[in-house]
């Protein structure tokens, strides 16, 4: 075989990969299964990857007819597989600020509901029934359990598994050791409780919205490199006519190395970890403190 036919069988045998992997992933994804409900989450996660597999092996194929370059392929596939992670985050920090706020909301109302002198258990199962919609789900599943006749510290700790949030854990706790102790004083403790949440979230609202800029330049780096690319291979092929043979492919390596790496740095900027949860629950299902 001639020498110069060989990056050309490469690009055909890495397309026709690319092209077949993106038909099987979404053949796959949308292939109907029986679901069992303990896996339904699960499940959903692994559809999502793969509709984002087949999304990533079509963006990697039109790359590699564009520009011919197999390292630019896979460095397309990548980002596309990789993107919504690294620019993504605000809807996520939506609903945890909306959880926030549902269970500030709760532990006033359930408050209110104990100060006409009802015990918590039956206030708990009260206020489930008119709960914020952000934790009305995991509110429901609580007082379920209270009424199968589970232990009020076990519901409350699987009730803090179900919000899995160390603010919730917070509220949780108070609530867990009122029910153990049986002390005075659990309004006032909800009312503190309520406005240490409502500080929170005023908090991440500020931190929020400083860190939108830095996921907006996250947004405008890849947007403007990916055109400034696509110009240049379309427009002007004869500058980048190096990048086709092996050391330049070698080259694009590193860029595209150094070019991930930048992009991590900004989405650490723009990433806020939530600090760790405090409340645990054991493979016996009973809780503890950590």
């Amino acid at each position: 075989m001639d020498g110069g036919h060989g990056p050309d069988l490469l690009l055909i045998i890495l397309a026709g990969g690319l092209s077949g992997l993106g038909w099987a992933l979404l053949a796959d994804a949308l292939t109907p299964r029986e679901r069992p409900p303990a896996q339904d989450n699960t499940l959903a996660l692994l559809d999502f990857a793969r509709g984002r597999g087949a999304a990533a092996a079509a963006v990697g194929l039109i790359t590699l007819v564009i520009t011919r370059w197999p390292v630019a392929a896979l460095g397309a596939a990548a980002l596309a597989l990789m993107g919504p992670s690294l620019v993504g985050g605000a809807r996520a920090e939506k609903l945890a600020a909306s959880q926030i706020e549902a269970l500030a909301l709760w532990t006033e109302s359930l408050r209110d509901t104990i100060a006409g002198a009802v015990g918590l258990e039956q206030a708990i199962m009260v206020t489930a029934q008119t709960a914020p919609p952000a934790v009305a789900e995991e509110l429901a599943n609580l007082s379920d359990r209270l009424r199968m006749r589970v232990s009020l510290p076990t519901a409350l700790h699987q009730f803090a598994d179900d919000l899995d949030d160390p603010s919730a854990d917070l509220i949780v706790a108070a609530l867990i050791l009122n029910a153990k102790l049986r002390g005075p004083g659990l309004r006032q403790v909800l009312s503190s409780l309520a406005d240490a949440a409502r500080a929170e979230l005023d908090m991440r609202g500020r931190i929020t919205a400083g860190r939108s800029s830095t996921r907006h330049s996250v947004q405008i780096v890849i947007g403007i490199t990916a055109l400034f690319v696509v110009g240049l291979v379309l427009l002007s092929p004869d500058y980048v006519e190096p990048y086709r043979s092996f050391t330049g492919q070698i080259v694009m390596v590193v860029v595209l190395g150094l070019f991930a790496v930048g992009l991590w740095w900004l989405r650490r900027l723009s990433s806020f970890e939530l600090p760790e949860r405090f409340l645990t629950t054991t493979d016996t299902g009973t809780g503890a403190l950590r």
